[in-house]
């Protein structure tokens, strides 16, 4: 199977530091990733639209260059932090659309998309998916005219099986999930049934591993952080089996958003290390 990895694992690199994380002492631009990525052992990598510098198309052509030069798999992906905000921001589902040419400029086929966040997870979410279902069935419409497939993320938000209520309220060949192995577990969703539910509508992925920090308060998001694959709960492992047996074309897209206090401030390490692993567990 193809590896990658999501630019947002550098996120404290390009200057989005969380409070309880460290600030960088140097900062990385775009172009310097895009630099330090390529050389990875890698296949694919799965751009994050808020570390874009601009959107001008000359720009978006030139990365696209890049990235074809390279032979990389590419995801576009829109939305952080809280997307469409569960329905409620008509300003971010006007910024998605124009964000689908985007993702066509830079050769992305898919689009990674967010239609909610643990800002409003408490918040009943019936309305919530209907309201997001209505959203992506007219987005997907116009995704359609530029071929590009929208996946949206389960963001700390909604559950596998809302997930696949999202899926098949939009029932359309261009739209699917990006499935995040951590971001379930967050919810307390167990991330292998998860993935027997969602496997033949999965586009795209963010393969985290995730352990417990000591004296985090359980209710706190990161109270579940990033360690290097296969050193956390999840088995990722029989994630990629059920991937590889439905005929998954994408990518295995290491992400990591708060690295574990035993790894703090080794994001180069835990990507590296994260990348060889999933190497090893995807040799079918």
């Amino acid at each position: 199977m193809k590896i990658g990895i999501d630019s947002y694992c550098y996120h404290r690199l390009f200057g989005e530091v969380y409070p309880q994380q460290d600030q960088s002492g140097s900062l990385l631009s775009f172009d310097e990733f895009l630099e330090k990525a390529i050389e990875m052992p890698i296949d694919g990598l799965s751009l994050e639209s808020c570390f874009f510098p601009e959107f001008d198309a000359n720009y978006l052509q030139a990365v696209k260059g890049i990235l074809d030069s390279a032979g990389m798999d590419r995801v576009y992906a829109w939305g952080h932090p809280d997307g469409l905000e569960r329905g409620q921001n008509p300003g971010a589902y006007d910024e998605m659309l124009a964000h689908i040419e985007y993702a066509s400029q830079i050769g992305a086929k898919v689009m990674r998309v967010v239609g909610s966040s643990l800002l409003f997870r408490f918040e009943p979410h019936g309305p919530q998916l209907e309201k997001l279902g209505q959203q992506f069935a007219e987005a997907t419409k116009i995704a359609e005219r530029y071929e590009v497939k929208l996946a949206v993320e389960n963001h700390i938000d909604y559950n596998a099986d809302e997930i696949l209520q999202l899926v098949r309220h939009v029932n359309s060949p261009y739209f699917g999930v990006n499935f995040d192995t951590g971001n379930f577990l967050r919810v307390l969703d167990d991330p292998i049934q998860a993935m027997e539910k969602l496997a033949p509508y999965v586009y795209a992925t963010h393969i985290k591993d995730l352990l417990p920090v000591k004296g985090v308060p359980a209710n706190e998001w990161y109270f579940f952080s990033c360690v290097p694959t296969n050193q956390g709960m999840i088995d990722n492992r029989k994630i990629a089996e059920i991937l590889h047996a439905q005929g998954y074309e994408g990518f295995l897209a290491v992400e990591i958003d708060f690295l574990h206090p035993d790894y703090r401030n080794q994001e180069e390490q835990v990507v590296r290390q994260s990348i060889a692993e999933l190497r090893k567990i995807t040799t079918f």
